[in-house]
């Protein structure tokens, strides 16, 4: 008889609903006995009765294995558990973390990380990796009364000063008294009032100290925010004199961002102090890398994956400004934990390093209505500072210039609760200058309205000039620059909203110009007299004539070349949503500017693009006679696709049964039958000779919790598998036969198994493990002659084995040399070149097996700016095509070996790259996206541009012409007649 439970107790929630259901379901399967249960489902009684105790969530796999133990719905079971993983997260404990984690240090509800935020002094206890560098500057500040802290954006300035730098002053004895302040609009009054403040303190409460420090965070405000040169010299000079007066007890901190060091050397007193006191904020070791990790995530009892340690340090290595990206990253994967765990496939599933930025940000857009996304653009690049010869910074806003409607409260509430924007003490600014970087659709907005931004800024300095001197009319704006002004009022898309005194500036300055139209007469008289003394200077204005022509010349082929790589990069941006103008722009920009970046943008813009899945693409295969293609998702479904060249694949049939996101995929190499792995470790072989009755012809008795790779030998007897703890397991699959007289749908199939699915002939048999790998095997590929398996993976190695006889397979060398774990490996068709996708300092490297005993590096290919997923080279060898986690897909000369040389660099996805493929006849590169898609493109570079127009659809119009090239003559690329080739790409 089954032990009777102990009764559940605890106040309501998700925890206890989802134990409580776990004992139904038990109780609802006859109570089996917990040691019968463990027997089924592999995990002791211990970890299964605590599953259901309702003191934590179990983990996603214990979960499942429970209820499979019980005759339970998997599928259901999951979808409960995610439920009750994201209530618990809303509630303040994730799944599998202690429900007390509100109660430790750093943010109330017990985040282990601060996202784009940068640290504050009650986060002192998560921060980790800088103990070094803040006893150097606590150092500095002991010897030296001015001290300058300079690092770039994203160095982590903020975060040293306030959860660094501030509790060792207060820990110090005796203590420091510390006064914090931003410079903001107006610096000079705020540094008085912080000068005046004797033994002030942050908080305001602490008791006076012998000395006090003055800490002058995000310095560079004096040069954006501030619009007063005189204030800003004025500012500058009293909070250095305060720390230079003798028998002063005050010292000075100044937080200073790089690209601002030039403006502080033309300020004799700043100049002194970099030059005598300055300490240098670089990028983070690998070492103090890994403790930023690692470290807040032990303390709240969580584990971070070495795959993922590795992945996050090899990222933020040698980047200096890196950091926040880091930490948004790191908070993002800890929302998609799995029970205790940080993994590598939940920070892939946040949008991977720079992705999980814009996809937070992304998530925020696609929330809102569309009159919530257009406040949420007049936001975004209202907070925003625009850069003169400096990158653009962000910039203080005060809440009341923003609007009091529910519907921005709305965006400001939203944007606010995903760590985007900050709202503090009635101002309104971004976290983190990094969102402007890592976020496209907000670039896109400044470079669309960079030059009527400029102007609403120059407006809102004159109007408070305006203001300042009383509204004197001589401040009032004139010419030009009002009528530049006025077009303000006329902003067509809405992004600009002018505040009251802003307008009352425009409608005296447009009084005043009128009352003075009798004047301006006056002066039209004068200068006709002048014209004909302008007439004598033509005859020396032609000496001129040449010099300005070349001039010209050069401004012109300037402006062309500024004007195409804008165009292209908007191109881009739009294929997926315009594909017939993205064409026509892209077109239009490499005709005005024949380089690289251009061409790329239109072949980007050529692409065929489509929504494949529900979820990511993580793995595709074309079948061998390129008339066919599969692709596998994260949605535990394979895809077969009926392709014609490059244009839009037709869905032939869905292949479904698999209980977990799947792996891989591969044909089989006669493409009769299709391998399927997913990462509950089930495998299956598919018969696709008709592919409309796809049905599953044999299923793999893999023991591995998750099987990661296939592979088939060339004479397609051989399948070799690689996923969890290092397996690689060969199988003889020469017993599974097609699969003939199958009844079902003959258009597009969703086809479950293995319920009622014929069998195989002979089911799979396992010929051999083959051994060497200490952690997860990531991927597999036979070298054209099927003698040799190449096998890489999560512990940085690539193995070459002899498979010449597949039940005693022999080791043969060892490739080292990744930084990070391996992703792919591919042999060239003459079998001796080994290309591998890794990582950090070497992500794609090429080696030489001539002697595959002794293999040479032979180059490595430098370009991605992330991790390469996946590579590919084509049927001729002679190119090499790599995915990478950085949203690009690049080609590679690879014909010379040694010598390998770019040959375009594709975009469109907007997340990362998982998987690429070329067409078996080399005309048709296939890659896979994080973001559901499926983009095919034609390699013949040549061919598609010269082909560009039959893809563009409807002529673009003067309109069209007007808002995207307004400085050109209206000349349309294309006739918008041309038809597409009966077998090329269709738009």
């Amino acid at each position: 008889m089954a032990r009777k439970e102990r009764p559940l107790d605890g106040e309501d929630g998700p925890l206890l609903e989802f134990a409580t259901a776990l004992r139904r379901l038990r109780h609802e399967a006859g109570s089996p006995p917990y040691r019968d249960m463990s027997a089924r489902a592999h995990y002791s009684v211990a970890t299964l009765s605590g599953a259901a105790a309702g003191r934590r969530l179990p983990s996603l796999d214990v979960t499942l294995s429970y209820v499979r133990a019980c005759g339970g719905d998997p599928g259901e079971w999951e979808r409960r558990w995610h439920e009750a993983a994201v209530r618990l997260a809303g509630d303040g404990a994730g799944s599998g973390a202690p429900q007390d984690a509100g109660s430790g240090p750093g943010d109330a509800q017990g985040l282990p990380y601060v996202g784009l935020a940068p640290f504050r002094a009650e986060d002192a206890a998560l921060f980790f990796g800088r103990e070094r560098l803040v006893e150097d500057l606590f150092a500095a500040v002991t010897r030296h009364r001015v001290v300058a802290l300079v690092g770039a954006s994203g160095a982590g300035k903020s975060s040293l000063l306030h959860a660094g730098l501030l509790p060792r002053l207060h820990a110090d004895s005796p203590p420091r008294a510390v006064t914090v302040l931003t410079p903001g609009p107006h610096p000079l009054d705020r540094a008085r009032r912080a000068l005046a403040m004797e033994g002030a303190t942050e908080s305001g409460t602490e008791p006076a100290a012998a000395e006090r420090v003055l800490v002058v965070d995000q310095f560079e405000e004096v040069f954006t925010v501030c619009a007063d040169p005189a204030e800003r010299s004025r500012f500058v000079t009293e909070v250095v004199a305060a720390a230079r007066r003798p028998g002063s007890g005050c010292r000075v901190v100044l937080g200073v961002r790089a690209d601002f060091y030039g403006h502080c050397t033309r300020h004799p007193e700043l100049v002194d102090v970099l030059r005598e006191a300055q300490v240098v904020v670089g990028p983070m070791s690998a070492a103090e890398l890994r403790r930023a990790v690692v470290e807040p995530a032990r303390r709240a009892g969580l584990t971070v994956e070495g795959g993922l340690q590795a992945t996050l340090v090899a990222h933020a290595h040698g980047q200096v400004g890196a950091l926040p990206l880091l930490s948004h990253s790191l908070l993002e994967t800890w929302r998609r934990r799995r029970g205790a765990a940080l993994t590598l496939d939940g920070f892939h599933a946040a949008g991977g390093f720079e992705g999980a930025l814009a996809q937070s940000a992304e998530a925020l857009y696609d929330s809102l209505s569309a009159p919530q996304q257009r406040l949420a653009r007049q936001v975004f690049v209202h907070l925003i500072a625009l850069g003169e010869g400096t990158e653009d910074t962000k910039r203080p806003v005060a809440r009341e210039e923003l609007g009091q409607d529910a519907d921005t409260r709305t965006v400001l509430a939203r944007a606010a609760a995903l760590r985007l924007l900050t709202l503090d003490r009635g101002a309104v600014e971004l976290t983190h200058e990094a969102l402007i970087r890592a976020w496209p659709r907000l670039r896109g907005w400044l470079g669309d309205d960079r030059e009527r931004l400029r102007r609403h800024r120059q407006l809102a300095e004159a109007a408070r000039a305006w203001e300042a001197v009383g509204r004197d009319p001589g401040a009032l704006l004139r010419g030009v620059p009002l009528a530049l002004a006025r077009e303000l009022t006329a902003d067509p898309g809405g992004v600009l909203v002018l505040t009251a005194g802003e307008r009352e500036f425009l409608a005296a300055a447009t009084a005043a110009e009128t009352a003075a139209g009798d004047s301006a007469r006056r002066r039209t008289r004068r200068l006709r007299l002048l014209v004909g003394a302008l007439a004598a200077l033509v005859v020396v204005a032609a000496v001129a004539t040449g010099s300005a022509v070349r001039a010209e010349d050069e401004v012109t082929r300037q402006r062309n070349d500024a004007v195409a790589q804008n165009l292209a990069e908007t191109s881009a941006d739009m294929a997926s949503t315009e594909p017939g103008l993205a064409v026509q722009l892209g077109l239009t920009a490499y005709r005005l500017s024949p380089s690289a970046r251009t061409r790329d943008g239109l072949l980007s813009a050529l692409m065929t693009s489509l929504p494949a899945h529900d979820k990511e693409v993580v793995a595709l295969a074309y079948r061998p006679d390129g008339r066919q293609l599969a692709t596998a998702s994260g949605d535990r479904t394979a895809r077969l696709w009926q392709t014609r060249g490059s244009g839009r694949p037709t869905l032939v049939a869905t292949l479904t049964g698999h209980g977990a996101p799947l792996r891989a995929v591969a044909y089989r190499p006669d493409g009769r039958a299709l391998a399927t792995a997913a990462a509950d470790g089930g495998v299956r072989l598919w018969d696709v000779t008709d592919p409309g009755r796809a049905a599953v012809a044999a299923e793999l008795p893999v023991r591995d919790a998750d099987v990661r790779a296939l592979a088939f030998s060339p004479d397609g007897r051989t399948l070799a598998t690689a996923g969890a703890a290092g397996a690689v397991r060969l199988w003889d699959v020469t017993g599974v036969t097609g699969v003939t007289g199958v009844t079902g749908v003959t258009a597009v199939a969703s086809v479950a198994g293995p319920a009622g699915a014929p069998r195989a002939a002979r089911p799979p048999v396992e010929a051999a493990t083959v051994p060497g790998h200490r952690d997860t095997v990531r991927a597999v590929a036979f070298s054209p002659d099927g003698r040799i398996l190449a096998s890489g993976g999560e512990d940085t190695t690539v193995r070459l084995t002899d498979v010449s006889d597949r039940t005693r397979p022999a080791p043969l060398a060892v490739l080292r040399g990744q930084d990070i774990a391996v992703f792919s490996v591919a042999f060239a068709p003459g079998g001796r070149i080994l290309a591998t996708a890794s990582g950090g300092r070497t992500p794609v490297r090429l080696w030489d097996l001539a002697e595959p005993r002794r293999p040479a590096p032979l180059a490595t290919l430098a370009g991605h700016t992330d991790v390469v997923g996946s590579v590919a080279f084509s049927p001729d060898g002679r190119s090499l095509a790599s995915a990478s986690d950085d949203r690009t897909v690049r080609l590679w000369s690879v014909a010379r070996g040694a010598r390998p040389a770019p040959l375009a660099t594709l975009t469109g996805h907007v997340t990362a790259v998982g998987s690429v493929a070329f067409s078996p006849d080399g005309a048709v590169l296939a890659s896979g996206g994080y973001d559901t898609t499926l983009r095919l493109a034609d390699t013949g570079l040549d061919r598609a541009l010269a082909g560009a127009c039959a893809h563009t659809g409807p002529r673009i119009t003067r309109a069209q012409w007007a808002s995207y090239l307004p400085y050109l003559d209206y000349a349309p690329p294309c006739s918008g007649l041309e038809r597409p080739p009966a077998t090329g790409r269709t738009p």
